[in-house]
């Protein structure tokens, strides 16, 4: 899955003109995996990957772009094969609460797609926005900072202006490389939601291939909420409820939902861990080099 994920930034960085290895996408990718997993709904991992894209002479706006039109490739994804999955758990998993996260994931899942779209089709807006809230704030910073403000002001609207250019370029002029990041999506997603039937089978049970994928898909979209970082918790909880249906023994949610999450969750911690290491490392060398 990793390898998938590193192509899909690699393909969204080609489409918008930008010659990046697929190995380094890769090392971004799983770098972000340790800051995503401690954060709400992983917003950290976001901003460490246009962070280490622009590192890559990629401009922030863009890499920003790029970030999203991954984000917009996954949150399409779910949003289609939600329905589906709804259809075949309706009346499965009883009880009013799981439906009200799931609800709620769904609002806050469209909420964010909402604003996305909003401040692509209407950047002067969202510039205008920026800039009431900012000065609404200024009477707490001093007028020392008036100028620094200012700077920063203008710095934020030139990303914004990139960010939408990029983002723009990709739906008009990127096709391909939208088509490429939803192609490498659909695969990534179903490499990670291939897990479960593993453990599945190990456990000596019924795979229950499409029983376990919409599973997956609905505890996705209840994961969104920002409740907990890494949505802990929230994800144990919600994996309790939704994998009870692939057993006849009760006895076996336990282990399986401790497996399915030290799989999809710590390890991502482990790798993202030893290869932010390496990041690091990597740029001390070049810091170390320039200042000799």
């Amino acid at each position: 899955s990793y390898m998938i994920w590193g192509f899909r930034t690699k393909f969204m960085c080609q489409s918008m003109g930008h010659d990046i290895s697929a190995l380094k996408t890769m090392e971004i990718a799983i770098s972000s995996l340790l800051v995503a997993a401690v954060t709400p709904s992983s917003a950290g991992g976001e901003a460490l990957r246009v962070h280490l894209l622009s590192k890559n002479e990629i401009p922030i706006g863009q890499a920003t772009a790029v970030v999203i039109g991954e984000r917009l490739t996954d949150a399409l994804l779910i949003l289609l094969t939600a329905p589906i999955a709804l259809y075949i758990f309706r009346g499965v998993i009883p009880g009013e609460n799981f439906d009200i996260l799931l609800i709620t994931g769904e609002a806050v899942l469209l909420s964010v797609l909402g604003i996305l779209i909003y401040g692509i089709w209407k950047p002067d807006r969202t510039k205008s926005t920026i800039h009431f809230l900012v000065n609404r704030t200024t009477r707490f910073h001093g007028k020392k900072t008036d100028e620094a403000i200012t700077h920063l002001l203008k710095k934020v609207d030139r990303e914004l202006d990139d960010f939408h250019y990029g983002l723009r370029y990709l739906l008009r002029k990127g096709r391909r490389g939208l088509l490429y990041g939803m192609i490498c999506t659909i695969l990534y997603r179903c490499a990670l939601y291939s897990i479960l039937p593993v453990i599945l089978v190990g456990l000596n049970q019924s795979p229950q291939i499409v029983l376990a994928f919409t599973a997956q898909i609905l505890l996705t979209i209840v994961m969104i909420i920002p409740a907990t970082p890494g949505a802990s918790g929230v994800a144990e909880l919600g994996a309790s409820s939704l994998f009870s249906v692939l057993f006849a023994s009760p006895a076996l949610i336990g282990i399986t939902v401790l497996t399915w999450r030290a799989l999809t969750y710590y390890t991502n911690i482990v790798a993202g861990s030893f290869v932010s290491l390496k990041v690091l490392k990597d740029a001390d060398f070049v810091n170390n080099s320039i200042n000799r």
